[in-house]
């Protein structure tokens, strides 16, 4: 068998989880309840968010929230201060795809 698969938890609760992480990509599943959030962090990689379920609430550098439905793909530049939020009445689900993996990337800035 040449291909190989990666399975990823079919839940609503909160969950983040690391579905591969090789030499050339790491991609995340990630899963936020309604009025949760994601921690607040510096992308480590040029990152791209496909949102699966419910809306993404996306600010970037402090700035004001963008909202991504599913279906969108949303692509966030390496080293930029994120804040990710489920500010929907639906689940949030959505895979992250970091390229490259963020192992191979510089050192991100430090926030407060």
């Amino acid at each position: 068998m040449i291909e190989k698969s990666y399975v990823f938890t079919r839940t609503d609760a909160q969950t983040v989880e690391k579905i591969v992480d090789d030499e050339r990509v790491n991609i995340n599943h990630i899963v936020v309840e309604p009025g949760k959030s994601v921690v607040t962090h510096v992308s480590n990689s040029y990152v791209h968010q496909i949102v699966v379920r419910g809306t993404l609430s996306l600010s970037l550098e402090d700035g004001a929230f963008h909202h991504h439905p599913a279906g969108s793909i949303v692509s966030v530049p390496f080293n930029q201060k994120m804040s990710i939020q489920n500010q929907g009445t639906e689940t949030l689900e959505f895979f992250v795809v970091k390229a490259p993996n963020p192992r191979d990337m510089p050192q991100v800035k430090k926030i407060v």
